[in-house]
């Protein structure tokens, strides 16, 4: 929820005077320049053309390629990330993708004696969480709910609600519940100021 609009919005408000107005208002001025950052983050990337909400959190996220093929819905959050946009990467929302993640959409074909750059487009659905470290690969396809575990490198699709682990990344027995209803960037401490004060 980079969008201060959103947040002015939204803010929890109390009394004028009382002990939760100044507490909440303390954190709100005290976070209001990490807030800012985010927002220009975002907007670097909006005027090269990528599609992101106002309401998605951008980190430090390095993306080198071409911004227009990048798409992040509404209360998706992105920490340290690094994007390789030679195809379009779709991501949805309320995503969570957490630092250390590579996301790759060209590799090269080792069975051509060209080494022919080969490029396919990576969606991540909605409520998909992407742990610390793990890579995608391109073509990828990571299912509604599914969980990517931290290091986990991505070869093939998740289905929805998968969890997969490992090097090269295996889909293990459990699943994640389907009754998901929760959005990661209200889990900021610097949101949580405006929100819950």
């Amino acid at each position: 929820m980079a969008s201060i609009k959103y947040l002015w919005v939204n803010r929890a408000r109390f009394p004028f005077g009382s002990r939760n107005f100044y507490r909440a208002w303390g954190k709100r001025v005290f976070s209001f320049p990490g807030h800012l950052a985010r927002n220009i983050q975002r907007n670097k990337f909006v005027i090269k053309g990528a599609k992101i909400s106002e309401t998605a959190e951008i980190g430090k996220l390095r993306a080198d390629g071409h911004k227009n093929k990048l798409s992040i819905g509404d209360f998706t959050i992105i920490g340290r990330v690094y994007m390789a946009l030679h195809e379009n990467v779709e991501i949805g929302e309320r995503v969570c993708i957490n630092d250390g993640v590579e996301i790759l959409t060209a590799s090269h074909d080792v069975n051509d004696p060209k080494w022919s750059h080969v490029k396919k487009k990576i969606i991540i659905n909605d409520y998909a969480w992407i742990g610390t470290g793990a890579m995608l690969l391109p073509g990828v396809h990571i299912g509604r709910g599914a969980v990517v575990g931290a290091r986990a490198v991505v070869t093939k699709s998740v289905p929805d609600y998968g969890i997969v682990v490992g090097n090269p990344a295996q889909l293990i027995s459990k699943k994640r519940t389907a009754e998901l209803n929760y959005n990661p960037c209200e889990f900021l401490a610097s949101n949580r100021a405006w929100l819950l004060g």
